[in-house]
């Protein structure tokens, strides 16, 4: 469907490759990115800590559980955010240097997902580790908390890679849009900054109202780094994890198929001037 059975896989591998490993060669950015998201952790973590002290009994969340699910956060920011993008593939449609695309003999839904995938993964390789080595170690109440089960990691990984096609795949959404505007900051940051407070970036879902928190956890957006992230701190476990997981697996099929469809689409209205 929408080209799927007539995709090889390899060039997309290699072309993986390419762009991950060119993206772990600014590690000077990714060292100011770094004390960035240590400041903003620590920011928020202070703030919640200000209400918890007048009533602890009145969050959804023990602490502990929202001090892990912020360090995580600060930890996988490339990886979740949706305004993450990658401007080249933005700049390829509004230049319409989309055309050379067009001629190579590769998928462009596929290639697109790829590059994205790498950037965000590299990205996050070079961040992460570092703010969860020291978050472990910080002192009580600031410190990062391990899972002690070992199911609550295998959930975790399988959770994090759905959050990360469900994010993919509609910042590919977004991609495609800028086939029908001349200039797409606007959607970008409309559906960047929307997608980002409804999946929990801000505040967590589980913060959110109840009604408003049910819709949010059906709809893609809970799908994102809501899951995961909720599923390490060990505020989702059992029966709901997998309910959660479920509901991954479903967005990021339905997003790719519809993602497809609308690329088709979009690219019957390109028109390349000058021959």
């Amino acid at each position: 469907m929408f080209g799927l059975t007539a995709i090889n896989f390899k060039p997309y591998r290699a072309l993986f490759r390419i762009r991950f490993t060119n993206t772990l060669q600014y590690r000077a950015a990714a060292f100011a990115g770094l004390t960035t998201q240590f400041a903003w952790g620590f920011m928020y973590i202070l703030a919640f800590a200000a209400f918890y002290r007048s009533n602890p009994g009145s969050f959804p969340m023990e602490f502990s559980h929202t001090v892990t699910y912020i360090w995580l956060q600060q930890a996988f920011v490339a990886l979740f955010f949706l305004w993450f993008y990658d401007n080249s593939i933005i700049e390829s449609v509004e230049s319409g240097s989309i055309a050379y695309e067009l001629v190579r003999p590769m998928d462009l839904y596929s290639r697109w997902f790829s590059i994205t995938a790498a950037n965000r993964v590299s990205r996050t390789l070079l961040r992460a580790i570092p703010i969860l080595a020291i978050a472990i170690f910080l002192p009580r109440p600031f410190r990062l908390v391990l899972p002690v089960e070992l199911m609550r990691y295998i959930l975790f990984f399988i959770s994090m890679a759905l959050a990360l096609g469900v994010v993919l795949s509609f910042s590919m959404l977004i991609y495609i849009s800028a086939f029908y505007t001349i200039n797409s900051m606007g959607t970008r940051i409309i559906f960047g900054v929307s997608a980002d407070f409804l999946s929990g970036a801000y505040i967590p879902l589980p913060f959110f109202p109840d009604t408003m928190r049910f819709v949010l956890e059906l709809l893609p957006f809970g799908s994102m780094q809501n899951m995961p992230l909720l599923i390490f701190s060990g505020h989702v476990y059992g029966v709901a994890a997998f309910r959660g997981i479920g509901i991954q697996l479903f967005w990021l099929v339905t997003l790719v198929i519809v993602g497809r469809f609308w690329m088709s689409r979009a690219l019957k209205r390109v028109v390349a001037q000058g021959g």
